[in-house]
C-alpha cells in the first residue's frame, strides 16, 4: 500500500477544519520595534508631550499590526512546500501506519472514527506548527 502525502495532507486539513484551527506567525517584536520608534520621534518633535503621544500612537499601530494575522490552518498546510510536506507527512504517517487504507476518504473516516489517533493527529499538528512554522494556533470554536 504506497502511502501518499496528498493523502496525509487532506486527512490533516479535514481534522484541522473540523477543528476551526487557525495559526499566525507571531509579530510581535515587530509591533514593539514599530512602538518603541513612533515614541522616539514624537519625543524628538514634542518632547515629554509628543513622547506620551508617540508611545500611543505606536502602541495602537503595533496592535493594528499584530492582529488579525490569523488564517485557517488547512490554507497553511495546502501552502507549505514540498519539503515541509514531506516532513509533516513523515510525522503523521507514524501516527497511523498500522492502518489499512486505499485513499483519503478511507483513511479520513478511519481517522474521525477513532478519538484517539484523531487526537494524536491533532496533537501533532499542534506541536509541528508551533514548532516548525514559530506560529501561534488558536481555536474558533
Amino acid at each position: 500500500m504506497p502511502i501518499m502525502v496528498d493523502d496525509i495532507m487532506k486527512l490533516l486539513c479535514t481534522i484541522s477544519q473540523e477543528r476551526k484551527m487557525k495559526a499566525a506567525v507571531k509579530h510581535s517584536g515587530k509591533g514593539a520595534v514599530l512602538t518603541g520608534a513612533v515614541a522616539f520621534i514624537g519625543g524628538l518633535v514634542g518632547g515629554p508631550p509628543g513622547l506620551a503621544v508617540g508611545g500611543a500612537v505606536g502602541g495602537l499601530l503595533g496592535a493594528w499590526m499584530t492582529s488579525g494575522q490569523f488564517k485557517p490552518v488547512p490554507q497553511i498546510l495546502m501552502e507549505l512546500p514540498p519539503a515541509e510536506q514531506q516532513k509533516l507527512f513523515n510525522e503523521a504517517a507514524a501516527i497511523v501506519r498500522n492502518l489499512d487504507w486505499t485513499d483519503a476518504v478511507q483513511l479520513t473516516t478511519l481517522v474521525l472514527g477513532s478519538e484517539a489517533l484523531k487526537q494524536q493527529l491533532l496533537a501533532m499538528l499542534v506541536n509541528y506548527v508551533t514548532r516548525e512554522l514559530r506560529a501561534e494556533v488558536r481555536y474558533d470554536d
